[in-house]
């Protein structure tokens, strides 16, 4: 099977979340094309099996750029299994209404362009202390104690959790190959 997999990426996180969900498909024996959302190229991928979109939440939103593509690939993500992946400290939090908003995130998207992904994971992201300007560190700590992440910035922290990300994508291969089964079924 081929898939399609788009990221957008602010710190680099979500790319290497749609890298590690390339190899992961690859090590099963199935294709992967990976690309940035950014890219505004055509793809030359005969129609994949599956598409996995991944884009991180800062400031409260995804980059413009990834609800752009979204906007603009709409119509042919609806028909194809999708997948997406939402990626936000705001997941790993203990507060049960901060968790609440993190995956409202992502229906927010889903109902602002209409897709509908057959499934939705949501990641954590990572924390870069070390990569951060002065404001930058000192708001993300703030944030990170709020959420009982690390918060000694002398280090950088990975919070994804990439047994569940593994999970994620082999569920997903899965899915995609019932349905195909299913449409080569239903063909005459």
């Amino acid at each position: 099977m081929k898939f399609f997999i788009a990221y957008a990426s602010v710190e680099g996180q979500s790319r290497k979340i749609a890298e590690t969900l390339a190899s992961t498909i690859e090590t099963r024996g199935h294709q992967a094309v990976i690309a940035s959302a950014a890219d505004r190229s055509e793809y030359t991928l005969e129609r994949p099996d599956g598409v996995i979109l991944c884009a991180p939440i800062h400031v409260g939103r995804y980059p413009s750029y990834f609800t752009d593509f979204v906007h603009r690939e709409v119509d042919w993500l609806n028909t194809i299994p999708s997948a997406f992946v939402s990626v936000t400290l705001s997941i790993v939090s203990d507060d049960p209404a901060e968790r609440e908003e993190a995956e409202g995130f992502a229906q927010t998207l889903m109902s602002e362009t209409g897709w509908e992904p057959k499934v939705v994971h949501h990641a954590a992201g990572a924390l870069r202390y070390t990569e951060y300007d002065f404001f930058k560190r000192w708001m993300l700590k703030r944030i990170a104690d709020r959420h009982k992440a690390p918060t000694d910035t002398r280090n950088d922290y990975e919070l994804t959790d990439w047994s569940a990300l593994e999970a994620f994508a082999v569920n997903f291969i899965e899915l995609c190959a019932s349905e195909s089964r299913s449409e080569s079924l239903s063909q005459p």
